[in-house]
């Protein structure tokens, strides 16, 4: 073990080695901050990892971790046109604006997300055979209250649900996930009401 009059000295040389490598700011090191990691300062594998730490430490002071707040959030409006385009991948792009995980803010406690307007959802495709074999199963919870549909029925009867019941499946099942939802608008058209919001055109589905 190092004696305890050395450790300052070379905690010194280990800083201005490290400032003259790694353009760290020249500081003098309190060697009674961390006794732990000031066990032997010029170590390789643990002496420059622990004085960076330090130099940071006493330059920035301790890290803080960073969380979103709902009403600071600025939100835009994205429109994705689901022509020609495969369910899931539309699905997979608007649960992520919803969600807002294509942010550096993004917390998942917290409603980071952006508003979504998806179109002509008639129009979006299913691979394979999934058009006549998929199917959609709901139960009112009375006797002969099962029902089942098809992807074909659905989208001749409603096909807003297709995208609905995708992007749904695909964000938190409680309340976040609720009020998460509701920011999702889908129309069968290409037309929609939100040309105020000024939406801007998600050119990639990945």
């Amino acid at each position: 073990m190092m004696p305890s009059i050395w450790r300052p000295i070379f905690a010194a040389c280990a800083g201005i080695l490290l400032a003259l490598t790694g353009g760290e700011v020249i500081k003098p090191l309190d060697c009674r901050f961390n006794r732990k990691l000031m066990t032997n300062p010029l170590t390789p594998h643990r002496g420059f990892t622990n004085l960076r730490t330090l130099f940071r430490q006493n330059e920035l002071g301790p890290m803080r971790t960073f969380s979103a707040k709902a009403n600071e959030v600025k939100r835009q409006w994205w429109v994705i046109d689901a022509a020609d385009q495969v369910l899931g991948r539309v699905a997979v792009k608007a649960a992520n604006l919803l969600r807002g995980k294509e942010k550096s803010i993004f917390t998942s406690h917290c409603d980071t997300g952006d508003f979504v307007i998806v179109i002509n959802a008639d129009k979006v495709r299913v691979t394979g055979k999934k058009e006549e074999q998929k199917s959609y199963m709901s139960f009112s919870g009375y006797v002969g209250g099962h029902k089942t549909e098809t992807v074909k029925s659905r989208r001749a009867r409603r096909p807003e649900l297709l995208i609905e019941h995708a992007v749904k499946g695909m964000i938190p099942h409680n309340r976040l996930g609720r009020t998460t939802f509701t920011k999702l608008k889908v129309y069968k058209g290409s037309e929609h009401p939100h040309f105020a919001q000024q939406p801007q055109a998600v050119t990639s589905i990945k």
